[in-house]
């Protein structure tokens, strides 16, 4: 029942992600919703089209999306469609490659399936939980890196104090760089902010059934369909560094989420 599921919301991830890339390079509108935060009347068009097909794959799942005017009643819900019709709508808007559609279904506030459609890329990230994940229907696994130092990280740059890490390209959307960590491609992605449900719901469920430990910044297990909808940072790592990355970031996470 649950790959079945899953088949279905993968073609449905797939009919967004061709919307996204047919429009991709083109012409299309642009704006801030806040300073930082850009928007395309894509992000709006694919959200449209998720909310409808899998609103009536699954008529009585709550919906959160990043692109919909949150409603509490999906509080009250066991399932929750959380969606990012366009996760790193900044690389989307500069025509880089770096952007997927990403669909979760959330059951008692976990994942249980997970689909990353990144058109750009040629991948499709899929998971079911208990049932591995896999990148374009092969089986993929984190890396079994156990020393913290030499880690591989996406990102533009590294700060000083980690400069015994070694950076690697760095997709726009977080749910690819969590990703990347699942096919063993990262060893380390960590964010220290308050972030959203919809940014990484899908992708930590990759990044877990792929063998990698996933946290909050702190290190504690995340929930979801939480009335915030939001957790204080995300880390994905092989499991091996978990704990050294915990405690490399504590000091920066505790001055961070008190602020």
């Amino acid at each position: 029942m649950a790959e079945t599921l899953a088949d279905a919301v993968a073609g449905i991830a797939a009919e967004a992600g061709a919307l996204a890339l047919a429009k991709w390079r083109t012409d299309f509108r642009r704006w801030e919703k806040s300073p930082g935060n850009p928007v395309c009347d894509v992000d709006l068009e694919v959200d449209a089209l998720l909310h409808q097909r899998l609103s009536a794959l699954l008529p009585d799942a709550g919906w959160l999306s990043e692109e919909t005017v949150d409603n509490a009643d999906r509080l009250s819900q066991p399932r929750l469609w959380v969606v990012d019709p366009i996760d790193g709508t900044r690389d989307y808007i500069r025509g880089r490659e770096g952007w997927a559609v990403s669909i979760a279904l959330v059951e008692n506030g976990q994942p249980s399936i997970g689909v990353l459609d990144a058109p750009a890329r040629g991948e499709v990230w899929r998971t079911v939980a208990g049932e591995g994940a896999t990148l374009n229907d092969l089986p993929i696994h984190a890396g079994d890196r156990a020393l913290f130092a030499g880690a591989r990280v996406p990102t533009d740059s590294l700060p000083r104090v980690d400069s015994d890490l070694v950076a690697v390209a760095k997709p726009n959307s977080i749910a690819l760089r969590i990703a990347m960590v699942a096919a063993g491609e990262a060893d380390l992605v960590a964010t220290l902010r308050w972030g959203y449900e919809w940014d990484i719901a899908a992708a930590i469920l990759i990044a877990a059934e792929a063998g990698a430990t996933v946290s909050d910044a702190f290190g504690k297990p995340l929930f979801f369909n939480t009335p915030s909808a939001q957790a204080f940072g995300v880390l994905a790592t092989t499991p091996g560094i978990h704990a050294a990355a915990v405690d490399r970031l504590a000091d920066r996470a505790r001055a961070l989420a008190i602020k």
